[in-house]
């Protein structure tokens, strides 16, 4: 139920949005609201931030909590990690992906162990900080483990004798590698991600629909890079099989004769494999900009 001690969500016809108060997902949410526009000044003690230049109200709290307060109407929306909504079993609308706090859940076994794969935990006792997602996960794929849940230091489990192997979430590998255990599967992938209630989102449907517009705007920016260069202009049927951007780029003419400008939006990941080719088909003067904000 929804804790007693918060106005429900659109009380005073404001957008309510909850927000991690700690964490690793706590500054960068908090950081693609400011990059979305929302002029806000959040303190450590705070715990219900106005915006001052948007109906928006922002609730910082357990990010654990988010998808219960969502589902519970204590809040219109919130940004939780994809995996914490399973785990809630909570009944909301997952309404965009982030693209930051990127992480799976994976089972490892101890790096001596005989066990290679998802399908070898069949029979055994595996601990885990998340029984419900890894329950689901196990199920899904037809697999009947004994879970041990577990809090605190999953990775100790195997050594203390308690499981055979642990299902935990996973950034990197090097936290398991460090504590003696090999991965064998990935059960769940997961990222920040953006959630609402239907009732909730149909209530505030035009205050949600405009902080969705905004929100996206800032997630495909980040994906993108946005270059212009010089050129010849006989170059340019070459830079153009060249550029994969968002529809034909632009041109425009230099005051040298012969002489063009080309800017394109393109795909960050894309760099790498793009500056090398197209300086030498003809480009100079490479600029590379990040991008703010990107609406279709």
């Amino acid at each position: 139920m929804a804790p007693a001690r918060f106005t429900r969500a659109g009380a005073n016809g404001r957008l309510t949005l909850a927000v991690p108060s700690k964490g690793r997902m706590s500054e960068p949410a908090l950081r693609i609201c400011a990059d979305a526009g929302l002029g806000f000044e959040a303190t450590e003690r705070a715990l219900l931030v106005p915006c001052s230049n948007a109906p928006v109200d922002l609730l910082l709290v357990r990010p654990s909590d988010i998808p219960e307060y969502v589902q519970d109407g204590v809040v219109h929306l919130g940004i939780t990690g994809a995996n914490l909504v399973v785990e809630a079993d909570a009944d909301v609308l997952t309404l965009a992906e982030l693209g930051f706090a990127r992480c799976t859940l994976q089972a490892a076994v101890p790096e001596d162990s005989v066990y290679q794969d998802l399908a070898s935990l069949a029979g055994l006792r595996v601990a885990t900080a998340y029984p419900v997602t890894t329950r689901a996960c196990l199920e899904r794929l037809g697999i009947a483990a004994e879970l041990v849940p577990v809090s605190g230091s999953v990775e100790a489990a195997p050594r203390l004798g308690l499981s055979d192997a642990i299902v935990d979430l996973v950034s990197t590998g090097s936290t398991a590698s460090a504590n003696g255990l090999r991965l064998v599967g990935t059960l769940l992938e997961s990222q920040a991600v953006l959630v609402g209630s239907e009732a909730a989102v149909a209530e505030q449907r035009e205050l949600v629909e405009r902080f969705q517009l905004m929100l996206s705007g800032v997630v495909a920016a980040r994906r993108r890079r946005y270059l212009m260069m010089n050129a010849p202009a006989s170059a340019l049927p070459e830079l153009e099989r060249l550029l994969p951007s968002m529809g034909a780029p632009s041109v425009l003419e230099l005051a040298a004769e012969g002489q063009i400008a080309i800017h394109a939006a393109v795909e960050a990941d894309e760099l790498w494999n793009l500056l090398a080719p197209l300086k030498a088909a003809g480009a100079s003067s490479i600029l590379v900009l990040p991008v703010e904000r990107l609406v279709p």
